[in-house]
């Protein structure tokens, strides 16, 4: 192979041993992992919001960010079930780029991921522990989810990798909710054939092991619009792609139909500041069709403690350094008027 190995990574037993979690944050993990299935079975009529940051680039303005949903939940706790964004790895099309915590919890430094492995762990065990929010992140890499399988309470699977087989295989056998988004080029097929995948028991190879997985019955789609063959972005939260979306998931027979509705990437142009109108179209959506608010479950927002976004090293706290994000102002504003239209 051309490529320098530098050291061997710990596994992620030796991570867990060195980071374990106590049964208090366990418990605290189970019981929002079980309020989630509950909204994407249909046995709770609540939504989920999964907000935060496009990438969690800094562990002190994260967990400024999460400590501030904390109020916010207890306001809205009965109508809404807020999952905080720590989306510590970060896909880049074209491989260049800020890849996100686990490779350089230092930004501003060179890559370093065996301190990533172990930052990333540590954050998301703050959080739980400080917050008691679980949180969501992508899993941009399949081999790297053990590392934070006991502290997840949902998992993103990206357009990217929705077509990967070990993305859908690894999906398969994950404990908690996976969300498996639209392709970039906008096919809803490759998605369901990606939620079908996930919610079957497979037989495959993971980290050096042949494995067995029991099937997600809680593999549900995420739309995220797509982009054209000139690359111009297009929507698919409308209620035309709603039915459609709904239709598939009654010809395809999957478990638990639901759909979250990602409101900022090709869905709004990259334009933070639609996401707020985006979700109130969904939502008047449902309430003219009760298809569509029994499928819709919940959304997606890019938010942080800054409006829009600035290159690493920028300097400004609490400001994206990937994807523009709605600053919290205007996100804290956004939960209160989900919250009042359901």
């Amino acid at each position: 192979m051309r490529m320098e190995f530098s050291r061997k990574l710990p596994d992620p037993t030796e991570t867990k041993d060195m980071l374990p979690l106590s049964e208090e944050l366990t418990a605290a993990v189970k019981k929002q992992t079980a309020e989630l299935k509950a909204i994407l079975s249909g046995q709770s009529d609540r939504i989920v919001l999964i907000i935060g940051p496009c990438s969690a680039d800094s562990e002190d303005s994260v967990l400024d960010y999460v400590s501030r949903l904390v109020p916010v939940q207890e306001k809205v706790k009965d109508r809404i079930l807020i999952v905080p964004r720590i989306y510590t790895n970060k896909p880049r099309t074209t491989g260049e780029g800020y890849k996100g915590l686990v490779h350089q919890p230092d930004p501003n430094a060179r890559p370093n991921l065996l301190r990533g492995i172990i930052t990333t762990r540590e954050l998301h065990m703050r959080v739980v522990k400080e917050t008691g929010f679980a949180g969501a992140d992508e899993m941009l890499y399949p081999e790297n989810y053990p590392y934070l399988d006991d502290l997840l309470g949902y998992v993103a699977v990206g357009a990217r990798s929705v077509e990967d087989q070990q993305h859908r295989l690894t999906a398969s056998a994950v404990d908690c909710p996976v969300g498996m988004k639209n392709p970039t080029s906008g096919d809803l097929t490759v998605m369901m054939n990606g939620i079908l995948a996930a919610q079957h028991q497979h037989d495959f190879i993971y980290r050096s092991w042949e494995g067995h997985s029991l099937g997600n019955p809680y593999a549900h789609a995420i739309l995220r619009g797509y982009v054209n063959q000139q690359g111009v972005s297009y929507p698919n939260y409308h209620y035309e792609t709603l039915r459609h979306l709904e239709e598939l998931y009654a010809r395809w027979e999957l478990r638990n139909p639901a759909a979250v509705i990602d409101c900022n990437h090709a869905n709004s142009g990259k334009n933070p500041f639609e996401q707020p109108r985006i979700l109130k179209e969904v939502l008047l959506s449902g309430r003219s069709n009760p298809g569509i608010r029994k499928l819709v479950k919940g959304f997606m927002i890019e938010s942080y403690l800054e409006d829009g976004n600035q290159p690493v090293g920028g300097g400004v706290y609490g400001k994206s350094i990937t994807d523009a994000c709605l600053g919290w102002d205007k996100s804290e504003r956004l939960i209160y008027d989900a919250a009042e239209m359901l």
